[in-house]
C-alpha cells in the first residue's frame, strides 16, 4: 500500500490514538520531586536536590519590555539558588540569578534578573537569530518538558542584545533547526541585566489536561566559563546539560488552553534570473517566477500534519566547502526548512543523527529528496504526519519530485514510515521503512526497513542496536546492515565499543551510505579525563586511545585501520590545546584523486600523521582554531596548516575566515588541495541581517559567492534577497563566470 494512503488513514485515526493515550503514564500526573510549594512560596527542594516550582497565573497584562517592573515581580518571590555545572560542579553559582514563571490564556512567560560581579566583562558578540555563536555569549536559557516524559522538550535562549535561538529536544538530544514564533526582550541595569520570554502555547506541543511540566534554566557567564542550572547537572554533559530532561525541575500549576485551533499557512512568491554557461544549451539571464505554500495543521496537541506544494529552497545558503583527502563522499547537513523541522521523528539507529559518525549508514537522509547528480529537482508536493501518543512516537512522509532530463532525473516517489516506543525511564525501540520508486539505479523500486533500540541502563551507560535490510531488484548479494554499540561516559572515564556491518548490496536509496562496497567495522575508544587540582590554569585534561578497524563484508581483507593517541588540555580561560598522532593503514582498490592532478594508485599504504591545534576561547575578539598536520601520506608526505576563526569588529559586524593550506608530495605526484573562504555578516537587528560567503578551492579551480539578505519583517514571515555565482579560475584576469542567479523571495505566515 502506498504510504500516501496510509498517511490519510492515519489522520482519521489520530484523535482515537490521542484519546487512547491521554497521558504519559503516571509521570504525567504525579510530581517527580518535592511536593508543590504552598503559596506564597514558589519553589521547594528536597534532600536529593530535586526542585518543584509553581507557575503564577497573571491577573493583569504583562508588557514584554525586559524591565521586570510589573506586579508579578514585586508581589512574588523569585526562584533562585542556581548550581554550578562548570567549573565547580555542585557548588552555588557565583552570580545570583532570579527567575519568575507565569502564564495567561495565550502564553507562558519567563522573566529573569541576572546579577553580575563585573558587568564590563559580559560577552555579547552576536545578535542574529539562531546564530551558532550565540551559545558562546553570556546568555539565559529555558527548557520546557511539556509532556513531562523526562525525554523531550523545547529550549529557548537569548543574550542581552536580543539575540535569540530555539531548538527541540528529542530523547535528550537537541534538534537545532526547529523554529518557533516567540519573543524576548532584554535590558541592562547597573549590576547586570534582565530578560523576559513570551512563548505562545500554540508554538509548542503539550499534553492536554495536565498541569505538570518539566522545566530548567541555564545561566552561562562566558568570561568565567561558568555554567549554572536550577538543578544539579553533571559536568559529564558539558554543553548538553540543558537537554538533560531527566534532571530537570518540575513545574506545577500550569493551565494550558484546551482545543486550540492550530493551522499555519506559509506561502511564498519569488522572482529570479539565472545564468548557467555549463548547461546545454547555455542559459543567459533567464527570468522565472514561482509560488507555493506549506501548511501545518495541529490535528491534536499530540500530532502535527505538514503539507507542501511546489516546495522552494531559494533561501538556502551555499554549503561550506570542505577539504577532502579521502576516497569517500562528504556528508553535508540538511538546510531546507521543510525537512529540518521535525527531522527528529525520522532518525534511525543513532541518538541524534549521523553527523558525528559519517561511517554509519542511515535509512533516511532528506537530502536524497530533490537533489540529484549535483542538481536541484522540483518537489511537486508532499505531506508528513508527526506526533506522539503516550509512549508512541510516529513519523510518516510522502514526497513526489518532478523530472529534469538535463540531469537524468525522473519523477520519483519517496515514502517513509517511522514508529518508536518509549519504555523504562529513558529507553526506546522502533521500526522504520522507506520506499523509492523508481530506484536511482533504474530498477522499479527500492525498499529499506529495519528495527532499532536504545537502552539507557544508567545515567552514563547507553547501548544502541539496529538491524536493517534493503531490497533492490537485480542485486543478489548481502543486503543487511546491523550495529551494536556500548557507550559508558561519566565525567572522568569513558569507554566506547562498537561493531558495525553493511553488506555489499545494502542500498538505502532514501538514506546515506558512504562505504558502498560493504564492510565490517570494529571500533573502540578509551578516555581518561581528570580535573587536576595543581596545574594552574588547567580545568581538565584528556588522554585517549582510539582504534578504528575496517575489513570487507566477508572478513577476508583489511580495508583500513586507524590507531590514534590524543592528549588535550582545557584551560580555565576557555582555550583548548590538543596533540594527537594517527597511524593509518589503507588498502586502495580503485584509484582516486587526493589533490588536483594527484592520483593515489591501487595498493596498500601504511603511514603516520602528527596533528597539533590550539583553540582560542570564544570570549576573545579573535577566536577560532589554528592547526598543523605533518607526516607521511600514501607513500608520500603531507604538510598542512589551517585556521578557522571568527573576528569580531563589533557586536553587529564579524568575519569568519577559513584557510586550509596543504601540499602533498610523493611518487604519485605533487599538488595541493587548498581552501580559502570567508563569511562577513552584519546584523541590523536580531531579525535582520546581511551576509556574504566567498569560497575558493584549488582542487576544482573555482570560486563561489553567496550573498544573502534576510528580514523577518513579521513573526514567521520573511523577505530574502539572494545572489549566487560560481566562477572558474583557470583563465587569467577576472575569473570566468560559470553560473549566476539573483533571487527575491517573500514569505507570509497566516495563523488560524
Amino acid at each position: 500500500m502506498k504510504l500516501s494512503v496510509v498517511l490519510l488513514a492515519a489522520l482519521t485515526l489520530v484523535p482515537c490514538l490521542a484519546a487512547a493515550a491521554p497521558g504519559q503514564g503516571p509521570r504525567a500526573s504525579i510530581v517527580d520531586g518535592p511536593p508543590e510549594p504552598v503559596p506564597p512560596a514558589v519553589a521547594s527542594r528536597d534532600e536529593a536536590g530535586h526542585v518543584t516550582i509553581r507557575a503564577i497565573r497573571l491577573t493583569e497584562p504583562l508588557a514584554l519590555d525586559g524591565q521586570l517592573d510589573e506586579r508579578l515581580y514585586h508581589d512574588n518571590d523569585a526562584v533562585t539558588d542556581f548550581i554550578q555545572q562548570e567549573p565547580l560542579e555542585g557548588t552555588p553559582a557565583t552570580d545570583k540569578t532570579e527567575v519568575w514563571v507565569a502564564y495567561d490564556e495565550d502564553a507562558i512567560y519567563v522573566g529573569a534578573r541576572l546579577w553580575e560581579s563585573d558587568p564590563s566583562r559580559r560577552v555579547t558578540s552576536d545578535m542574529r537569530r539562531d546564530a551558532s555563536n550565540l551559545y558562546n555569549n553570556d546568555h539565559f536559557a529555558v527548557l520546557l518538558d511539556t509532556f513531562y516524559d523526562r525525554r523531550n522538550g523545547y529550549a529557548f535562549f537569548a543574550n542581552s542584545q536580543g539575540g535569540m535561538s530555539d531548538l527541540q529536544v528529542t530523547n535528550e538530544s537537541p534538534i537545532s533547526d526547529w523554529n518557533a514564533v516567540w519573543e524576548t526582550r532584554a535590558v541592562t541595569f547597573d549590576h547586570g541585566w534582565t530578560i523576559e520570554f513570551r512563548i505562545p502555547f500554540r508554538s509548542i506541543r503539550f499534553q492536554e489536561n495536565s498541569r505538570i511540566w518539566g522545566i530548567n534554566f541555564r545561566r552561562l557567564v562566558r568570561w568565567k566559563s561558568e555554567a549554572s542550572f536550577l538543578t544539579h547537572i553533571s559536568a559529564a554533559y558539558a554543553r548538553n546539560g540543558l537537554y538533560r530532561t531527566a534532571n530537570a525541575a518540575t513545574l506545577v500549576g500550569i493551565e494550558a488552553p484546551r482545543g486550540l485551533r492550530n493551522i499555519d499557512v506559509k506561502g511564498y512568491a519569488l522572482g529570479s534570473t539565472i545564468t548557467n554557461r555549463t548547461a546545454t544549451p547555455a542559459i543567459s539571464n533567464r527570468g522565472d517566477g514561482e509560488f507555493g505554500a506549506d501548511i501545518k495543521w495541529g490535528v491534536t496537541q499530540n500530532y502535527l500534519a505538514d503539507f507542501t506544494y511546489n516546495t522552494d529552497f531559494a533561501q538556502v545558503e551555499d554549503d561550506e566547502q570542505q577539504i577532502n583527502l579521502t576516497r569517500f563522499s562528504l556528508l553535508f547537513p540538511e538546510k531546507r526548512e521543510f525537512f529540518v523541522e521535525g527531522s527528529q521523528f525520522f532518525t534511525f539507529g543513532t541518538q541524534g543523527g549521523n553527523f558525528g559518525n559519517p561511517e554509519l549508514p542511515t535509512l533516511f537522509f532528506s537530502r536524497s529528496i530533490g537533489l540529484v547528480n549535483g542538481g536541484t529537482v522540483p518537489i511537486v508536493g508532499g505531506a508528513r504526519l508527526m506526533g506522539k501518543s503516550g509512549p508512541y512516537r510516529v513519523g510518516l512522509l510522502e514526497m513526489r519530485t518532478g523530472d529534469v532530463p538535463a540531469i537524468s532525473a525522473v519523477a520519483t516517489d519517496f515514502s517513509v514510515i517511522r514508529v518508536q516506543r518509549d519504555f523504562l525511564r529513558r529507553s526506546r525501540i522502533g521500526v522504520m521503512g522507506t520506499r523509492r520508486a523508481p530506484s536511482s539505479t533504474g530498477a522499479t523500486r527500492n525498499y529499506a526497513f529495519g528495527a532499532d533500540s536504545m537502552l539507557q541502563l544508567t545515567d552514563n551507560t547507553q547501548i544502541t542496536h539496529y538491524i536493517a535490510r534493503t531490497e533492490t531488484p537485480g542485486r543478489s548479494g548481502s543486503d543487511v546492515s546491523y550495529r551494536s554499540r556500548w557507550n559508558w561516559n561519566p565525567d572522568r572515564w569513558s569507554l566506547d565499543v562498537e561493531h558495525l556491518y553493511a553488506g555489499e548490496d545494502f542500498n538505502p536509496e532514501v538514506g546515506f551510505h558512504r562505504r558502498t562496497e560493504g564492510f565490517r567495522r570494529s571500533h573502540g575508544k578509551f578516555e581518561f579525563s581528570p580535573r587536576p587540582q595543581h596545574l594552574r590554569g588547567v580545568r581538565k585534561m584528556a588522554y585517549s586511545a582510539d582504534v578504528d578497524y575496517f575489513e570487507d563484508a566477508h572478513g577476508g581483507r583489511v580495508q583500513s585501520r586507524d590507531q590514534q593517541a590524543l592528549i588535550r588540555a582545557d584551560f580555565e580561560s576557555g582555550d583548548v590545546a590538543q596533540f594527537d598522532v594517527v597511524q593509518t593503514y589503507d588498502s586502495i582498490v580503485v584509484p582516486f584523486l587526493v589533490a588536483k592532478d594527484v592520483r593515489v594508485e591501487a595498493g596498500s599504504y601504511d603511514y603516520r600523521i602528527y596533528h597539533a591545534s590550539y583553540t582560542f576561547g570564544s570570549q576573545r575578539k579573535v577566536s577560532g582554531t589554528a592547526g598543523a598536520r605533518t607526516g607521511s601520506f600514501y607513500a608520500g608526505d603531507l604538510r598542512e596548516l589551517s585556521w578557522r576563526s571568527r573576528v569580531e569588529f563589533s557586536p553587529q559586524l564579524y568575519a569568519e575566515p577559513t584557510i586550509s593550506w596543504n601540499t602533498v608530495d610523493g611518487p604519485f605526484g605533487s599538488g595541493n588541495n587548498n581552501l580559502v573562504s570567508t563569511r562577513l555578516t552584519y546584523t541590523v537587528s536580531p531579525r535582520m541581517f546581511v551576509s556574504a560567503l566567498v569560497q575558493y578551492q584549488s582542487r576544482v579551480d573555482a570560486v563561489s559567492t553567496n550573498a544573502r539578505f534576510r528580514w523577518e519583517y513579521q513573526a514567521g514571515s520573511e523577505l530574502f534577497i539572494v545572489y549566487n555565482d560560481g566562477r572558474n579560475t583557470l583563465t587569467r584576469g577576472i575569473p570566468d563566470i560559470q553560473n549566476r542567479s539573483f533571487i527575491v523571495k517573500v514569505t507570509r505566515l497566516f495563523q488560524f
